[in-house]
This record gives C-alpha cells, structure tokens and sequence, in this order.
C-alpha cells in the first residue's frame, strides 16, 4: 500500500508498505479522502514535537473518511463496503495515536473495531469529501458545546480557520441568534461570510465598534460594551485572553480550543468582578461526533465550501505546504485515486 512516512521537518517519504490484515476482531479500511490538519502543519514546517505526538519514521494523518475492505469474521455490525468514519481517539486502541492513525496512507488496521466506537457510520448524504471535515468539526463542536450556549445567545469567534468556522456554525446550530467571526485573512473570513456569519477583520478594523453596532451594547467594567454572552479563541493570539477581559459584558465567558503553550496573565480580580468564565477545550466526544453528523445531514451549511484545494496523494507535500498559506488557502484535503 502507498503510505506517507513523516521523517522530520519539511521531510515525508512517500514509500510502499505491507497490507495489513484484520484479525477476527478487526477491520481493515481504505481510506478516501484525508483532510490536512494545522497539527500536521506545524510538525512539517517546524519539526516533531510542535504538533500532534507524531513521531520520525512513523505514518501520520487523522482528519479522514474510509472504506471498509476487510473484516475481521467476529466482528458485529460492520461490513465490507461500508462508509466509515474512523473516531481517532479510538481507532488504534491508543489515546495517544489520535492524531497518527495513517489518514495519510492508504489502508489502515482498526483492532477490535466496534460500531459508534472507533468507527461511525457515514450516512449517504454526506459525500466523502465533506465527511473528511468531521473530525476538525467534532472539535470545533466541542468548544461551542463547553461555551453552554442559549438560545438566542450571541457569540464572537476568535480565527476563521476550519475550527473557527466549525464553531461558528456549531454555536448556529446550538441556538445562537448572531455570530460573529474574526480573522486577519480576508480570504478566510469570505468564506465564513457566505456561511452565515458576520465577520471582522480585526487587524485593520475596530472589532469593538463593529461587534456594538452588530449585537448591540451591554455594560462591561470598563463601561459600554457589545452585547456577547460567548467568545470561543480558535486563534490562539496571545492577545485573544487581554482583549476578551477588556471587552467581555458583565458574566459573559470565553473558551479556548485554540493550543497556545505556556502561561498567559488573567486579571483575577477583574474576572471577580465581572464574572467572567474562562473554560478550556480539547478533542471531542461521541456526542460531538453525532452533532456534526447531524449538521452535515441538514444540508443547511454548505461545508464543503470551506475546502479550497483538493490534491493527489503523491502530491501531499506541496499540500501540507499549501495549506499553511492562511491568506489562499483554508481546508486543504488530498484523495486517493482508484
């Protein structure tokens, strides 16, 4: 089978491995399309130990939609030719291979495959090439969920990357009135835009002035502010926090899903006083994962919009490469030909 061996920055050796086999309990799939994650993005420009735990002479890729070629003859509920979703915290049978299943290889061993538990249906009106996108949606999902949104709330998103923009639809579907998305890149926020969204280029327009005259005002501590219950950081700015505790009304809250290593400040006793929440975000569950499923199935989004380059895989290092190119690009995806 073609596989894709990560060796280190700016190194992929694209190489030839055995098939792997299913045992009695397992399956074997082949995937189709594997969308390319800001993780992979930054283990590639910047080398190990700047993303997922993907490790030198390893197969990596986890953002993938597959076809059931193999199944093991105890295995329940899964058959040859199925469309599957392989749940990456599961899929290997270690937590710590979620973001190293081989979605950048061809074929992939799931052991002791269970249905709804390392492998989901794919229902048949979602295309294969949008159902790529679920697993960056599960986590986008996530940190609108852990946001506790209400109906009619409102909310601002932090980054119009693919879990941005998740999270944006994600706080629609959840009852959001209004949302707002902010981003540096044009590019990005035109995508955003045609989803529903309102957007604001905050490097060059005053996010403040324009999320009041959007969503209307509301006091803050620092006096009048824009009415948001929610703020989600899916940028990762190490100004994101500042602005949200000079900006946030009085008991708004902010998540963060956005991976931004080390210590930043928080103003404790203005969080207090202004009731403030901060909540963290990270991966997703199965709940997340039969929300998207359900997003997608709606046809009210059209998902599928926010993939703008689609590659062979032989050609997936110039798509690692293009995808880290925020202004041009947003999801980038390879496919294996038949």
């Amino acid at each position: 089978m073609r596989a894709a061996i990560y060796q280190g920055k700016k190194n992929i050796k694209m190489a030839a491995l055995e098939m792997p086999e299913a045992g009695d309990y397992d399956i074997v799939v082949r995937n189709l399309y594997s969308s390319i994650c800001g993780t992979d993005v930054a283990v590639y420009q910047h080398g190990p130990g700047t993303g997922h735990k993907i490790n030198v002479g390893g197969e990596f890729g986890h953002e993938t939609v597959s076809e059931v070629v193999q199944v093991g003859k105890k295995v329940k509920d899964i058959k040859q030719g199925d469309r599957v979703y392989p749940y990456p915290l599961l899929a290997k049978g270690d937590t710590k291979r979620a973001g190293t299943i081989g979605g950048f290889s061809e074929y992939m061993l799931i052991p002791h495959a269970e249905l709804n538990r390392q492998v989901y249906y794919v229902d048949e009106k979602i295309s294969s090439k949008e159902a790529c996108l679920i697993e960056p949606f599960t986590v986008g999902c996530r940190a609108a969920r852990r946001a506790f949104p209400q109906k009619g709330e409102k909310a601002i998103v932090f980054g119009a990357g693919t879990i941005g923009i998740a999270a944006g639809i994600a706080l629609q579907y959840f009852g959001c009135e209004k949302v707002m998305i902010c981003d540096h890149s044009d590019f990005r926020l035109k995508k955003a835009g045609a989803l529903g969204m309102e957007v604001c280029n905050n490097g060059r327009e005053n996010m403040k002035e324009k999320a009041m005259e959007y969503f209307g005002e509301a006091p803050s501590l620092n006096g009048p502010t824009a009415d948001v219950d929610i703020y989600i950081d899916a940028a990762g700015a190490e100004s994101i926090l500042f602005t949200y505790q000079n900006l946030g009304k009085i008991e708004s809250r902010m998540v963060i899903v956005a991976v931004l290593a080390g210590m930043r400040p928080v103003d404790i006793l203005n969080m207090t006083f202004a009731q403030h929440a901060l909540i963290g975000s990270g991966g997703y569950m199965p709940a997340d994962v039969k929300d998207v499923m359900k997003i997608m199935k709606s046809g009210k989004w059209d998902i599928a919009s926010i993939i703008t380059h689609d590659y062979t895989w032989e050609e997936l290092p110039e798509a690692i490469e293009k995808a880290a190119d925020v202004e041009r690009a947003l999801n980038v995806v390879i496919h294996y030909e038949q």
